[in-house]
This record gives C-alpha cells, structure tokens and sequence, in this order.
C-alpha cells in the first residue's frame, strides 16, 4: 500500500493505474467463474475479459487457484464485520445469522459457491484456500460466540464446540445456497430458536 492510499487519499499515476488494471481483473474473474465455473476458466480467459495481458495477471499471483482463493477472501471475508459480543447468546446468534445471510444472498456468490465447491472436492489446493480463507474465519467467529456463552453460563462446559459450530453455519448455507428457500427475519427468529434448543443437547 503506498504512503497517500495509508492516509486515504486517492492513488495517482502508475499506482492509480494498477488499482484500476486490479479491480477490471477481479471483475473479470468473478465473471468467468460465473459463466464458465472454475473448472473452465483460465488465466487466459480472464486476461481476455479483463482486456489486459496475461502478465499482468502472473505479476500478481502464480496460478488461476491463487488467484481465485485470494479474491473470494477479499470478497467475503476481508469484509466480515465483527464477531457479535452482545452479552447474550440468543442476540449474538441472530446478529451472527444475519451477518451470513446478507453475504450467502450475495447473487454473484451464489452463482459461483456451488460450483466452487464441487471443485474443492477433488482439488485439494483449492480446498485449502477456500478453507483457510472462508471457512476458518466463519467458523472462528461461532467458536468465539460458543465460548462466550460457555464463560457465562447459558451453555453446558461439555458443548461439542465442533457440532455447535456447524449447527450455527449448515443450517442457512444449506438453506440459502442448496435449496434456495426462503431466508426472511420471520426464519432467522425461527432459526435462532432452533439453533439455541440444540445447542443445549450437543454436548460431548
């Protein structure tokens, strides 16, 4: 990051120019993961889309799996906002909730996850970044919300911390991405009840 970008102000020249040869490139490559799926796409074909030269894409990460894991992460998980600390597990759950619905009901991640998903099954590179870069930080933010509740007392010392995470993250990805249901207030209400009941039963 140059020193004006650290202060605020708007790059200029040449640094100006690489941002915007940055973002026509990520545009590009979200766009080709959308069309073609991942398996598909190329360097060459988001080169071509971004109308830029394959270099360009080189200077700034070796392979198209690079390339991929890094902007998902800047997409969904640079913008993650803070994990709730509200005091009580019932409100953290539900700020929790809607936190992953506003980002799951994102139209170009939705387009994009199932494909990249079915990828991931049989590349382990892609796997890996996909793990560390959306998952992780996700399931991060329920462990720290579990233990909060364990400190205060509103859940059980022996909680399988593993089981009560995906209870609070599979329940809506499926919903959302899969079945593409309905994911109004009205649910989530319904969805943190549930999600706080079984908590109280997933004990080791």
């Amino acid at each position: 990051m140059t020193a004006q970008q650290k202060k605020g102000r708007p790059a200029t020249g040449g640094a100006a120019l690489r941002q915007r040869v940055t973002e026509a490139i990520t545009e590009a490559a979200f766009a080709e993961l959308a069309d073609a799926g991942y398996a598909r796409m190329s360097m060459e074909s988001v080169a071509r889309r971004a109308g830029v030269g394959k270099a360009a894409l080189y200077r700034r990460w070796p392979s198209k799996q690079a390339m991929v894991t890094e902007l998902i992460r800047g997409k969904v998980t640079d913008t993650l906002p803070p994990t709730p600390a509200t005091g009580a597990l019932r409100t953290d759950l539900r700020e929790l909730l809607t936190t992953f619905r506003g980002q799951l009901a994102n139209p170009l991640l939705a387009r994009i996850a199932a494909g990249l998903l079915a990828e991931a099954s049989h590349d382990d590179a892609l796997a890996e970044g996909l793990y560390t870069g959306v998952t992780a930080p996700r399931r991060a933010a329920a462990h720290a919300i579990l233990r909060g509740a364990i400190d205060r007392g509103e859940l059980p010392p022996g909680l399988d911390l593993d089981l009560g995470t995906d209870l609070l993250i599979a329940p809506l990805a499926f919903r959302v991405l899969v079945i593409q249901g309905r994911s109004d207030d009205e649910y989530l209400e319904t969805l943190t009840n549930a999600i706080e009941a079984a908590l109280r039963a997933a004990v080791r």
